[in-house]
């Protein structure tokens, strides 16, 4: 392997899917997802309902923007000779070290670890867009120059945030979140770089299934360790088999359509990948919920059953609600269609309040909402 020059990739490029690095990349940070899942758990469990879910938004953005930054830009510019590699498995490294400072980041604002493991990240992505801005002339030079950058300003952003007081970092967090989402925004304003439609689909679609799969991996453990524990198998089984149906039901309900045939330009595709903050941050608090909902039925959470049936309810609802939002009302057809999720979303909710087995009918209105939109699509194919 030898070093190739940095140009964009065509959008156009035919059987354009995942390497072996971005599946890789992807899995480790499988760490970071367990890590915010973990201590939001134990927040909802104790009781703390706004600081665990305020404190899992932040973790879980970093997370997922971190993420963000290096698809997009592979998805333009992979050229997977030596560097390319070596900046990808830096960033990695930055990943596992962001993770390991997620507990201090969520339970004592101390975000010193994670902000150190962001600057080894940066430091890579910005090698990545100089080395890009090389290879390029005219706008897409300018574009890829103001990406390099805007990571540092944000970088330089994110380390000034240590410095400053305990009680204002939570405000100025929030500052840092939009001038972040605002880089891409403002780098492609007169270039949108060459993203591959159908790979960026792929690799979405990859990293909620990797999400969903982290959800069955908590839960299970959660109900192995209740079993040992307590012995509860009774009240363990109505959960553990609504919360597999409500994850075999987001993974159907994800990718029941075809999301590239709608990613066009940065006006469909930026609010898309955006908006997915929502789906793969409550996919993976489904996880959550479900292992609150366990140690409720076995005694060990501080809250009611209320709290614990809406710790699953919620984040389920939120997922059908954009997974529609963002991509499935694009492809359905007629109002039946276009109201099974919405309503599927509003049905979930009000399961919260069925009693001990609420997880169980979440579950059951999961599966039947892909029963019913299986079949509308069905008649609506038969009758074209």
């Amino acid at each position: 392997m030898t070093y190739v020059p940095m140009t964009a990739r065509s959008r156009d490029e035919d059987h354009r899917a995942a390497t072996p690095l971005e599946l890789f990349f992807d899995l480790c940070f499988v760490v970071g997802v367990a890590q915010a899942g973990r201590q939001l758990v134990h927040a909802l469990a104790e009781g703390h309902v706004g600081s665990g879910i305020t404190g899992y938004l932040f973790v879980f953005f970093g997370v997922w923007w971190a993420w963000m930054n290096f698809t997009w830009f592979a998805s333009a510019y992979d050229v997977d000779d030596i560097p390319y590699r070596i900046a990808t498995l830096v960033q990695i490294s930055g990943v596992l070290v962001y993770s390991a400072g997620i507990p201090r980041a969520f339970n004592d604002n101390d975000w010193t670890v994670a902000v150190i493991g962001y600057l080894v990240m940066r430091i890579a992505l910005t090698f990545q867009w100089l080395r890009a801005a090389a290879g390029e002339r005219g706008p897409a030079r300018r574009c890829a120059i103001t990406y390099a950058v805007g990571l540092l300003i944000c970088q330089a952003g994110w380390t000034a945030l240590l410095l400053a007081p305990e009680s204002a970092r939570q405000w100025l967090f929030l500052v840092m979140v939009v001038a972040e989402l605002a880089v891409p925004v403002i780098a492609e304003h007169g270039h949108q770089t060459p993203w591959h439609p159908h790979h960026i689909a792929e690799r979405y679609g990859l990293f909620t299934i990797i999400v969903l799969g982290e959800t069955i991996a908590a839960s299970t453990v959660a109900v192995q360790s209740a079993i040992d524990e307590h012995e509860a198998l009774g009240e363990l089984l109505p959960i553990a088999a609504g919360g597999l149906l409500l994850v075999f039901a987001a993974w159907w309900i994800y990718f029941a359509v075809p999301v590239h045939e709608g990613l066009r330009t940065n006006r469909d595709a930026i609010p898309w990948g955006y908006g997915h903050f929502v789906i793969l941050a409550s996919a993976a608090a489904i996880g959550a919920g479900i292992e609150v909902a366990i140690e409720q039925a076995v005694g060990k959470a501080h809250v009611s059953d209320l709290a614990a049936n809406l710790a699953v309810a919620v984040p389920a609802a939120l997922f059908l609600l954009f997974v529609w939002f963002l991509h499935s009302r694009h492809f359905k057809r007629g109002t039946a269609q276009q109201l099974v999720l919405p309503i599927s979303a509003l049905a979930v909710l009000v399961c919260a309040w069925t009693g001990e087995h609420a997880v169980l009918w979440i579950g059951l209105v999961a599966a039947a909402t892909v029963a019913v939109g299986v079949t509308l699509a069905e008649r609506a194919r038969s009758g074209a």
